[in-house]
C-alpha cells in the first residue's frame, strides 16, 4: 500500500512521524535521574509546602498514580506554588553529568528520514540539559514540553478553598465522591496527548510513540498511535513493540529504515526547538 506524506511524496512507509518521550526512555533508568528526580519531589512537598515527612510517600505515590504527575496531584488536591520555582527546584539538582553523550543513538536517529519530536512532561530547561548531555539536541525538529501543553494555565489558582484529603479518600472502605480535576495538562491523559498531537500537527495513524511508562503507552494506544515499550524485552497491552533499549530500535523495528524515501525530503531546522510549541 502507497501513503502520501506531508511532503506529498507517495511512500510505501507506514509512519511519518517517530514521537519521543525523554527521560528514561531515551537515556536509560540506570542514570539514576529519575530517583533523584523523585527525592527531590519529596524535598519540594517538605521544604516548600510544608508537608510532614511522614506523609510524604504515601501521599506523593497516590498523587503520581491519579494524577501522572505528583506535580499535577499537588495542584489538583489544593496546593498552589510557581511553577517555575517547582521545575528549577526539582531539576536544578539534578546530576546530569550522569546523563552521558550516546552516539548510537545519534547515529540511529539521524540515519531516519521521518520526522521527530520529544513529548515530555518535564519543562523546557530540563528537557534541553538532557538532550546537550545525550548529543541530541540537533536530532529533533521540536520539543513538546510542560510549557507548551499548559502555556494558558501557568499557576492558575487553586479552586479548593482547603487541601483535600486523597490520603484519607483512599483509606475509606467506600471512597465517596470522585477526586478533583488538575489544572495542569499532562501525560497519561488522553486530551494532553490529543493536544500535543494538534500542537504539532501530527497524525496518531502514522505516527509511532516511543515511552517507557505502561500507562503512557497504553493512553497513547488509546488515541490512535503505534506505540513502543521501552525499558522492556515483552510487550504489554497497548505496545506494538518492546524494546529493552533503545538502541535496540532498527533489529526490532526494521521497517523504519525500509523508505523509499531520503533524507534530504525532510526538511529540519537543524537544531532543536527549545520552546514552548514545535515548529510546524
Amino acid at each position: 500500500m502507497k501513503f502520501e506524506n506531508r511532503y506529498g511524496l507517495a511512500t510505501s512507509q507506514k509512519y511519518d512521524c517517530l514521537l519521543f518521550d525523554l527521560d528514561d526512555t531515551l537515556y536509560p533508568l540506570s542514570s539514576g535521574i529519575a530517583r533523584e528526580c523523585g527525592n527531590n519531589i519529596k524535598d519540594y512537598m517538605t521544604e516548600k509546602l510544608g508537608i510532614p515527612k511522614d506523609k510524604i510517600v504515601e501521599l506523593s505515590d497516590l498523587l503520581y498514580k491519579n494524577y501522572g504527575t505528583t506535580m499535577a496531584g499537588l495542584r489538583a488536591i489544593g496546593y498552589e506554588f510557581d511553577y517555575d520555582e517547582y521545575h528549577s527546584f526539582v531539576h536544578g539538582r539534578l546530576p546530569y553529568d550522569n546523563i552521558k553523550p550516546d552516539l548510537v543513538l545519534r547515529s540511529l536517529l539521524l540515519s531516519l528520514p521521518l520526522r521527530k519530536v520529544i513529548f515530555t512532561n518535564a519543562d523546557r530547561v530540563h528537557a534541553a540539559k538532557a538532550l546537550k548531555k545525550l548529543g541530541l539536541e540537533d536530532c529533533f525538529e521540536g520539543i513538546i514540553c510542560f510549557e507548551t501543553l499548559n502555556l494558558m494555565h501557568t499557576n492558575a489558582a487553586s479552586n479548593n478553598s482547603e487541601i483535600f484529603d486523597i490520603v484519607g479518600h483512599f483509606n475509606r472502605s467506600e471512597p465517596v465522591g470522585s477526586l478533583p480535576k488538575t489544572p495542569v495538562v499532562c501525560k497519561p491523559s488522553e486530551s494532553a496527548i490529543e493536544k500535543a498531537l494538534e500542537i504539532a500537527n501530527i497524525d496518531p495513524n502514522r505516527t509511532l510513540f516511543f515511552e517507557d511508562s505502561v500507562r503512557n503507552v497504553q493512553a497513547g494506544k488509546r488515541v490512535g498511535l503505534y506505540t513502543v515499550l521501552v525499558g522492556k524485552s515483552t510487550k504489554v497491552k497497548g505496545a506494538d513493540y518492546a524494546l529493552e533499549n533503545i538502541h535496540n530500535m532498527k533489529e526490532a523495528i526494521p521497517e523504519l529504515w525500509e523508505s523509499d524515501r531520503k533524507s534530504s525530503d525532510v526538511g529540519y531546522s537543524g537544531k532543536v526547538a527549545v520552546e514552548t510549541s514545535v515548529r510546524a
